[in-house]
């Protein structure tokens, strides 16, 4: 698979590590645990959208692009990497954020990475939430261009086929990781919402015959629409890279019955993951998205999913900053003596 056919913008801290997480290894009593550490990919604390967006910055740089345009939820951790991405390469970034939560609390609405967009130079405009968010935005590039701009609109988490390849890349990364440590994994476990992590790394593992089974925990749209969203982005790809046909709809899986009330929203099994994690092994998971994959991921562990003496990859896509946009949902009272 030769990814260098392709434009890109090398900025991202690569390749991340892969680690064994021994504590919560043993406080869970399953399988092997170990993390692939994409929360460490750089660009204003990292995240999954940084692969994304080296080969879609790339793409807008090409196209002569002055200015990127994208959408996400409030706490987006694509639109601070993209806002990132635009302040490297001296090109100006606008982010439209839909209010998917209609919270009115300070820090969620000014802090975290909203507070990052900014300081990186971003410009931004809240909407209400609605359903074609990809359309909104090329109407606000459309106006711009009619001002004479030269605009690259980018989708929301940065998940069509350009950005997809990032995540291609990484299922090769981390097979060259595993093979050269003489590794065996039996499963790879991480949190799907956009749709382009899920799609790069099947369609990824598939061209390689990795054979390794992978599971998207989800964090906004109900089964059935997620996997269908995943298999049509993974086709496409696959098409891009010259392998239509690959990834099979059956090698499609997602598991969406940790969502709670919806995209956005904490719940209490994910918070206890963010605990777990931050307690047991110093890694960060943010609310919204690692934190409701590792919640699923954690459960389906208790219940006996993966079963001890197996070794289960979890792929953290990053988005720790959001943390301090959501201090409200914690209660730490105990914690003062």
């Amino acid at each position: 698979m030769h990814l260098s056919r392709f434009p890109r913008r090398f900025l991202a801290h690569l390749p991340t590590p892969l680690e064994r997480l021994d504590r919560l290894t043993k406080e869970l009593g399953g399988p092997e645990i170990w993390i692939k550490r994409d929360d460490c990919t750089g660009m204003s604390t990292g995240g999954n959208k940084t692969r994304k967006l080296e080969f879609l910055m790339a793409e807008a740089e090409l196209q002569g692009a002055e200015m990127v345009i994208t959408q996400g939820a409030t706490q987006s951790n694509h639109a601070r990497q993209t806002a990132a991405f635009a302040a490297k390469m001296g090109m100006g970034c606008h982010i439209v954020l839909e209010d998917r939560t209609g919270s009115n609390n300070a820090n969620y609405n000014n802090n975290g990475n909203v507070l990052l967009d900014h300081l990186h130079g971003a410009t931004t405009e809240k909407r209400p939430s609605g359903p074609d968010f990809n359309a909104v935005i090329e109407d606000v590039a459309n106006e711009m261009r009619a001002d004479g701009k030269k605009v690259y609109t980018i989708p929301g988490g940065g998940s069509n086929p350009t950005g997809a390849l990032g995540y291609v890349n990484c299922a090769f990364e981390l097979l060259g990781q595993v093979n050269n440590s003489g590794m065996q994994i039996d499963h790879i476990v991480h949190a799907t919402g956009s749709a382009g992590t899920q799609a790069g790394l099947i369609t990824g593992l598939k061209a390689m015959n990795a054979q390794i089974p992978l599971l998207g925990i989800g964090v906004r749209a109900p089964k059935a629409k997620q996997e269908e969203n995943v298999y049509n982005l993974a086709c496409k790809t696959a098409e891009k890279l010259g392998c239509p046909g690959v990834v099979l709809r059956e090698d499609v899986v997602a598991n969406t019955d940790y969502v709670g009330e919806g995209y956005g929203i904490p719940t209490e099994s994910g918070l206890e993951a963010i605990r777990m994690f931050a307690e047991l092994e110093a890694i960060l998971l943010d609310p919204v998205y690692s934190a409701k994959g590792a919640a699923g991921f954690i459960d389906l562990i208790r219940k006996g999913h993966f079963k001890k003496g197996e070794r289960v990859v979890f792929l953290h896509t990053g988005g720790s900053v959001a943390l301090f946009g959501y201090d409200a949902a914690f209660d730490f009272s105990d914690r003062w003596s």
